[in-house]
């Protein structure tokens, strides 16, 4: 993590989110040490401790590196970190990974035959709402503050918290609610609605975005751009979400970030370096820090499951490869030239590959990617170099994407975007990516099929195929097959259902207000 005053520098006591009430009870302990929500908060300090935690949730799973004292039971530590299992989840169920390994129902992800019972995507599930937990409680404290810092700390928390749901109502639809209003006690958390979850986002990031500080004051810190950002996400899913198109709205907010001051860094590889906190396109990361975060999950587990066979662990800065995610030849295809020489984002390991997949459990079948590295943008060693952990910051959002999702808004019918705009835009996307204008479209080849193939080309691996592939109407169903989607080596048409995950059915008998999502 490049910013060394947002990291986990404090613990907020979980158990002060999930205590009973007791209505009588309204004392303040006696011992000093004792942290109580009366005394965790005493200085000015212990504010941004407490938001550091916030964002830490995104980032690593427990109270100390890399494991020992997990934030949640009942599953490894670095299997349930927050970035790992939505990577996956994004990620694994899409034609742009696999993965080798044979923990529990990892490879169900890719074969789209998970169940309720599993237990990754009863972790993202848990994961999100953890941190929602804690985003409340932060929030309940400060919310009475005038001091002006505090004041942008609350909205920031309100912004993770709003995160954290955006990743709800987009994996499971109609998960559990609750917010700052409710106060901490022995309950069971009412289920929303889509619908309901949709318009609570909206009106959150609305009623922050004038708080928070202006777009990039502090790297790695929620500010207005990392609002716009989410809301033009929230409104280019509507049409999924909540059955209403909201193009105009998405445009409308794509150009603010655009707007903010943002520009594509000059190489695509250096977004996704150690020291990719220097890339003016950076909108808001989830950050690593070799010595300060370190985890099994987030970064760590990108880097280090993407190195295998023929492949140097040294030349990406680390000490080791795991062997585990590579990609398939449906996503391969998306190249004209896969070698990199002209379309530099084709970053891939095909020495001692095999194109096809014949045996997803072993690495060497499907071409490697080579896209994340803990080698600085020089390929210098990471600021905090480390074997088993690394620096390079997750691009949860970066200028790019923007760019990508304004065209597409245009696309649809956005009235309040430009279409030669959006084609500039998309253009200025692919000199960057061809180092000259050889990969320059038409205004007649900017259709909504080229702009999903682009998003792919250039976000890959970075957690938003399955969305993208769900707004489009290619996630399940038959329009669009891929190396053993629906477990079947040729790939093969699956339940429409499966757009949601199911709520876990551990929280299911544990909340009996809970209802299934349909077809599970």
């Amino acid at each position: 993590m490049k910013m060394n005053n947002i990291k986990s520098l404090a613990v907020i006591l979980v158990t002060l989110m999930f205590t009973a009430c007791v209505k009588d009870l309204n004392v303040t302990p006696k011992d000093p040490n004792l942290v109580t929500s009366l005394t965790v908060y005493n200085t000015p300090a212990a504010y941004k401790q407490g938001l550091a935690k916030l964002y830490a949730t995104f980032a690593v799973s427990g109270q100390q590196g890399p494991a020992g004292q997990a934030d949640i039971a009942g599953i490894d530590e670095g299997f349930s970190n927050y970035l790992r299992q939505y990577w996956n989840a994004q990620e694994l169920s899409t034609d742009e990974a696999v993965i080798a390994w044979n923990d529990a129902s990892i490879k169900d992800f890719h074969w789209q035959t998970w169940a309720p019972n599993d237990v990754f995507i009863a972790a993202v599930y848990s994961r999100i709402m953890y941190t929602v937990s804690l985003c409340n409680e932060y929030i309940r404290a400060t919310a009475s503050s005038k001091d002006a810092e505090i004041m942008k700390y609350n909205a920031e928390a309100r912004f993770l918290r709003a995160l954290a749901y955006f990743h709800a109502i987009d994996l499971f639809g109609n998960p559990p609610f609750v917010t700052e209003a409710d106060s901490p006690g022995a309950f069971f958390p009412k289920q929303t609605t889509r619908a309901a979850l949709f318009t609570y986002i909206e009106t959150e990031l609305k009623a922050i975005e004038n708080v928070l500080g202006a777009p990039k004051f502090e790297y790695a810190r929620a500010d207005q751009g990392a609002a716009w950002t989410l809301l033009a996400k929230l409104y280019l899913n509507a049409k999924v979400y909540i059955g209403q198109d909201k193009n105009n709205e998405c445009a409308t907010y794509c150009a603010k970030v655009i707007a903010a001051g943002y520009t594509l860094a000059p190489k695509y590889a250096n977004n996704f370096t150690a020291d990719n906190n220097l890339s003016s396109e950076m909108i808001f990361p989830i950050t690593s820090d070799g010595q300060n975060t370190q985890t099994y999950g987030g970064m760590t587990y990108l880097i280090h499951a993407a190195i295998g066979g023929s492949m140097s662990p040294a030349a990406f800065g680390v000490g080791g490869g795991w062997g585990g995610t590579r990609t398939t030849k449906a996503f391969v295809n998306k190249f004209t030239d896969t070698s990199g020489a002209t379309d530099k984002r084709a970053m891939f390991w095909s020495v001692g590959q095999k194109l096809d997949i014949n045996d997803i459990g072993q690495f060497t079948d499907g071409w490697a990617i080579t896209k994340y590295s803990n080698l600085t943008s020089t390929g210098a060693a990471a600021p905090h170099a480390h074997p088993d952990f690394v620096d390079t910051d997750y691009p949860l959002f970066r200028l790019a994407d923007v760019y990508l999702m304004y065209a597409e808004a245009v696309l649809r019918g956005a009235s309040t975007g430009n279409a030669t705009t959006a084609l500039g835009y998309v253009n200025a996307i692919r000199t960057r990516a061809y180092g000259n204008a050889n990969g320059n479209i038409t205004s007649a080849q900017l259709t909504l099929d080229f702009i999903l193939d682009e998003r792919s080309r250039e976000l890959y691996w970075e957690g938003y195929r399955r969305t993208d592939l769900i707004r489009f109407a290619k996630f399940t169903g038959g329009s669009y097959l891929w190396p053993w989607k629906g477990k079947v080596a040729a790939g093969t048409s699956t339940e429409s259902f499966r757009d949601l995950y199911p709520i876990p059915s551990n929280d299911l008998g544990a909340n009996p207000t809970l209802k299934q999502n349909p077809g599970y």
